[in-house]
């Protein structure tokens, strides 16, 4: 049974991973011990709400830190993976964790593009990877959010929004999903899955 550290830090939607984790056979830890963190091996980094309000929570929990030093399997979730960029035009402008090139801006919205982006869209598979395996492009994800990663190098799958939205981000040990995988059905239970199952 593999195990799975989840970062409970009063800023992520943990009780719902958990549960998605679990029907997977995870073992789950929730925990907001840095030490924790540093030992696990894998982690995830859910989030909901606003940047700012997240990474006070991790500056607070002294959790930046082992966060940007971990080098085994990291994944991101919805404002976890835009955590994992540089800056983010939310709240002014907030320092994010830094390990992705790039900054977060927010949706810019139009008649066709309301924000949020609050629903179910079609992913574009960019190039393989292992959390994608068995992913198709076409697969439909469930998003909520109001801001928006740079497409760049790092974007595994996009979504069309009358733009790109990246959907699935890689650098190193560290991925991201902007949408909910734990909400995705399918598709959600099959990027879990192959996250479980990346080589710590």
């Amino acid at each position: 049974m593999r195990e799975v550290t989840l970062i409970g830090y009063g800023a992520g939607n943990v009780a719902s991973v958990r549960f998605a984790l679990e029907r997977l056979g995870a073992r789950v830890r929730i925990t907001d011990d840095p030490a924790d963190v540093a030992e696990a091996e894998r982690v995830i980094l859910p989030g909901v709400g606003a940047a700012g309000y997240a990474m006070q929570r991790l500056k607070a929990l002294d959790l930046v830190e082992p966060l940007r030093r971990f080098t085994r399997p990291l994944l991101g979730v919805c404002l976890g993976q835009q955590l994992l960029f540089e800056t983010s035009a939310e709240d002014g402008d907030v320092e994010l964790l830094g390990v992705i090139s790039g900054r977060v801006e927010e949706i810019a919205p139009a008649p066709s593009r309301p924000s949020p982006h609050m629903g179910w869209s079609r992913l574009s598979i960019r190039r393989e990877d292992p959390l994608l395996d068995g992913v198709q492009s076409g697969a439909w994800a469930y998003f909520v959010h109001g801001f928006v990663c740079p497409d760049g190098p790092a974007t595994l799958a996009a979504a069309d929004y009358g733009a790109p939205v990246p959907a699935v981000v890689n650098s190193a040990n560290r991925w991201g999903c902007q949408f909910h995988p734990e909400r995705s059905a399918a598709l959600g239970a099959r990027i879990l899955k192959n996250f479980l199952e990346l080589p710590a």
